[in-house]
């Protein structure tokens, strides 16, 4: 998983990162971390797998409220200006790449947040 981030101006999502990649077997447990500065704001992860749209996995609320529909095995929390992204056994489908944003709305063309290899 890499690390990159060109988000709205505006909403732009944390410029620092916990880690610039992350190899991991199927099976493990791995979480995908982005730090913030905004208050009061709601926080959303993507997937996107490769030639595929952005799938909004799910979105969170600084307080924790976790909205959505999100696949099985994954889950968010927020502590300390942070939202992350938990995946409790990574699988092969899993590869793709992850994004955050604040607020609904990628704007631009977004760097790779995190790129699992």
């Amino acid at each position: 998983l890499g690390t990159r981030g060109n988000f709205s101006k505006e909403k732009a999502l944390a410029q620092q990162n916990y880690k610039n990649t992350i190899n991991t077997n199927t099976g493990n447990r791995v979480t995908l971390s982005c730090r913030y500065t905004d208050s009061n704001v709601w926080l959303y992860w993507y997937r996107q797998y490769p030639s595929s749209k952005l799938d909004n996995l799910l979105y969170i609320y600084e307080t924790g409220s976790v909205q959505g529909n999100p696949p099985p095995g994954f889950s968010a929390k927020v502590k300390d200006k942070a939202v992350h992204l938990e995946i409790s056994s990574t699988a092969v489908s899993d590869s793709a790449l992850y994004y955050c944003a604040l607020q609904p709305t990628v704007t631009g063309n977004p760097g790779t947040l995190y790129k699992n290899l």
